[in-house]
Order: structure tokens, then C-alpha cells, then sequence
């Protein structure tokens, strides 16, 4: 009789007992194994452009802090800023996150090894490709919920690409060089999302080939590739006198000498997000290489 009254109270306590946590193991851009609760209720981004691929997919109303860099969306103007570089450990430990979300790009995975020790996951973001940015929402979406939405917006962007490689026009593509400032001359090379941007506006590259991932140019590269187009985040109202007074031996450079050069919004070309495609549309309207998809229709 003991026996049973003893078997029935154990019994009892162990109903009473918290239960576990639903989890699943996922795998993140890097090929890190992570453990993650079923239900993600708050999220810390450490670099703008993953906050953009947050909110693109629908997880937005997660977000409980971003980068002291963020701004954009205005949807995530109100929410607390914490040091994204070098990461302030304990502002994101005091923010008790579900999930960090992380750029390979920007973040450093030793501060994911920090964060582990803290008990706190880390999951980092890779996009080396157009392509990587619907592939990127979608594991987004699933990861934290809301993968209908995500899906939809992924599709919208690769119907742009579409539209835009089905628009190409024939001929001899100019040759372009991107820059992501006028006076040190840091580019893109090979395996960088800008030479495929670049394609579907109707250019060449001349970076596509140098392996560097972020080459300094020097002018003898530039005179000696004689780009017919450069495009930079150059800033607003850019003049090409102010290009010259860094670089005075450029007045050979057909870009310049046909005035075309051209300033984009940095970010529709340095931030690897949703906004890519946005810039694409912009550079295939400064090459003038064809009709712009999507303009005066509508979308």
C-alpha cells in the first residue's frame, strides 16, 4: 500500500513539473547547427541589412532592438538601438532575445561564440548573390513564423530579376565600374551581388575578375579598363569636377568624358537585402540599356 501512495505522489509531482520547451536544430548561412525554441517571440538584428530582410519577410513585429545604424524601414524607428560594432554584449543579454540575427558580411562569428556562452543563439545571414536574398526570406520565414509572407515578397523579387533579364536589349553591353567612393576607390571583385546588378541593367563589370573581395583600385586600373559608365554611392547633386580634383588624369576615361557618371543611394548597393532589386532597376535606368520593367504600368 506505501509503495503506491509513494509510486502516486511522484507521479502527481512529475505532472506538475514544468514541461520542456518545444525545439527543432536548425542550420544556418555559415553551416552552424543551432537549437532553437519552435516559437520565436523576440529578435535582435546586429546589422541593417538583415533588418531589412526581417521585416521584408513579416517578422517585423518580433524585432525588439536593431543597430545603432538602422534606418529603414520607418517601421523600426521607435525601437531601441544597441552597438552593432563592436556588439555590446550586454545590452543584447539584458534584451533576453529568443534568436540574434547576424550578417556574414558585417558581423564577427566570435561574437556569436560569446553570445552562445551567455546562453543566447546567434543566426547569421549570408548573401553573396541576388539570388540569395529570396533564398534568404524564405529561410527567414520559416525560422520565425511568417513564411506565407515571406514567400510572396521572395517571389515579387524574382519576378523583377525576371523582368529584367527578359528585357536585356542586344549588343555589346557598356563596360561599368562601380564604386563605393571617389577618392579611395574601393570596388567590388569577383563573386560580389553588384557584377550580377550590373548584368541585369545592361553592363559588364570591369571588377568581376580581380579576386579581392574588396579591391582598391589604383587610376592606372581605371585608365587602362576605360570604363564607359561609373556608378557609386556618390551622394546627391554629384559632380563630375569633384571626381576630377581626386583623380585629374581621368579626363581619358570615357565615363567621364561622356559625362557618365552616375550616384545611387548607398543603400540599394551596399546594404545585401530586399532593396538590391530597387537598385538594379536605378542602374538599368542611369545605362540607359533598355526600357525599365515595371515603369509607367504601375507596380
Amino acid at each position: 500500500m506505501i509503495r503506491h501512495v509513494v509510486f502516486l505522489v511522484l507521479l502527481v509531482a512529475g505532472c506538475r513539473a514544468e514541461a520542456p520547451v518545444p525545439s527543432r536544430s536548425v542550420t544556418d548561412d555559415l553551416g552552424r547547427t543551432l537549437v532553437l525554441p519552435d516559437r520565436m517571440e523576440r529578435i535582435v538584428t546586429l546589422a541593417p541589412s538583415v533588418t531589412e530582410l526581417v521585416v521584408a519577410a513579416g517578422a517585423g513585429h518580433l524585432l525588439v532592438a536593431v543597430t545603432d545604424a538602422d534606418d529603414f524601414p520607418p517601421e523600426v524607428d521607435s525601437l531601441p538601438r544597441i552597438q552593432a560594432l563592436p556588439v555590446n554584449r550586454e545590452a543584447v543579454v539584458a534584451l533576453a532575445p529568443d534568436l540574434v540575427l547576424a550578417s556574414e558580411q558585417v558581423n564577427d562569428p566570435r561574437d556569436a561564440d560569446a553570445l552562445a556562452e551567455l546562453g543566447i543563439a546567434t543566426w547569421f545571414v549570408r548573401v553573396d548573390s541576388l539570388s540569395d536574398v529570396p533564398r534568404a526570406l524564405r529561410a527567414l520565414g520559416d525560422l520565425l513564423g511568417t513564411a506565407e509572407t515571406a514567400r510572396r515578397t521572395a517571389d515579387s523579387l524574382e519576378a523583377i530579376r525576371t523582368r529584367l533579364r527578359s528585357s536585356l536589349p542586344s549588343g555589346r553591353p557598356p563596360t561599368v565600374l562601380v564604386l563605393i567612393d571617389d577618392r579611395t576607390l574601393f570596388s567590388f571583385g569577383a563573386g560580389s551581388y553588384v557584377h550580377e546588378m550590373v548584368a541585369l541593367a545592361g553592363g559588364r563589370s570591369i571588377t568581376a575578375d580581380l579576386e579581392t573581395r574588396a579591391p582598391r583600385l589604383s587610376d592606372e586600373f581605371v585608365l587602362t579598363r576605360a570604363p564607359e559608365v561609373i556608378v557609386g554611392s556618390l551622394g546627391d547633386d554629384y559632380r563630375i569636377e569633384r571626381l576630377l580634383e581626386h583623380h585629374p588624369t581621368w579626363t581619358l576615361v570615357p565615363a567621364v568624358r561622356d559625362r557618365a557618371v552616375y550616384s545611387v543611394p548607398g543603400d540599394l548597393l551596399l546594404r545585401p537585402g530586399p532593396r538590391l532589386f530597387a537598385g538594379a532597376l536605378l542602374l538599368r535606368e542611369a545605362l540607359g540599356t533598355g526600357p525599365v520593367p515595371g515603369a509607367g504600368s504601375g507596380e
